[in-house]
């Protein structure tokens, strides 16, 4: 038996819908646990069509108390945003306000990334867990939340509800990837053991692209794995169980919950 044979993975086909630039540690991950990596990448982003907005706030970010970051994407494309402006946010951020809040590591890592300070990294998962632990410093709070044209309102709801005064501004679009371009060889007739996502568009851009008939007759033999619980909500809103699902939304969690899963399986035609 190869050491290769022995990983944990060994074996398992697995699909990422996520841009290849931001798959690369899971692609790193997984293919070092044995699996074999099936690159399907549904989303990409672009820049808003309209910037008046995400520019006047870039323009009055002191009137602002706190920025939640809830994506790598808002980090990236409002600190491109700013740059096109020639605004610069890096005297304006270390003064202290407007603090900066970021959803998880992986977002306050893409902060620090860009010299800022990051005041508060959520603890538990999504944004409405941010909200929930910053609650009682928020009463009167002007928010700035940059992020994508397709977000939904969950957080701004409970910005609301906490006393704040949430301010969204589109800062990136994201967008179907090629269309037209067919799913990987195998994930259209169940030959793939399991399909991650990042996001609730990129399960429907997938739903789309399948369509849900056939995904009900593939059953327990392609399984979904969700980043978090916004997303695994989404999928099992949809009528669909999610096999993993992330209890920190980041990419070692999810390696790990995977593992997890299949650690528990012996599908036909696999030794015990």
């Amino acid at each position: 038996m190869t050491l290769y044979s022995q990983a944990p993975l060994a074996g398992r086909r697995i699909v990422i819908t996520r841009a290849p630039a931001q798959a690369q540690e899971l692609t790193a991950r997984l293919t070092s646990l044995g699996a074999q990596v099936l690159a399907w990448p549904l989303l990409e982003f672009a820049p808003p069509e309209d910037t008046a907005a995400l520019d006047n706030a870039l323009r009055s970010l002191e009137q602002f108390d706190w920025i939640f970051f809830t994506s790598r994407n808002a980090v990236g494309f409002l600190a491109g945003r700013a740059e096109q402006l020639d605004v610069a946010l890096q005297p304006i951020l270390t003064r202290g306000r407007p603090r900066l809040a970021a959803v998880g590591p992986a977002t306050a890592e893409a902060i620090q990334e860009q010299g800022w300070p990051v005041a508060y990294t959520a603890h538990g998962s999504g944004a409405s867990a941010l909200v929930s632990e910053l609650a009682p410093q928020l009463p009167g709070c002007r928010i700035l939340l940059p992020r994508s044209h397709r977000a939904t309102g969950e957080i701004i709801e409970a910005l609301r509800a906490a006393g704040a005064c949430p301010v969204a501004v589109v800062a990136y679009r994201t967008v179907e990837a090629e269309p037209g371009a067919p799913p990987p060889a195998g994930v259209l007739d169940g030959q793939c053991d399991m399909v991650t996502f990042f996001s609730p568009s990129a399960f429907t851009a997938f739903l789309e692209r399948i369509g849900p008939e056939r995904l009900h007759t593939l059953g327990h033999r392609v399984h979904l794995a969700a980043i978090g619980p916004t997303t695994a909500r989404a999928i099992r809103q949809a009528g669909f169980p999610v096999a993993v699902e992330a209890e920190n939304p980041s990419v070692r969690d999810l390696c790990e919950q995977i593992v997890h899963f299949f650690s528990k399986r012996t599908d036909p035609g696999e030794q015990q």
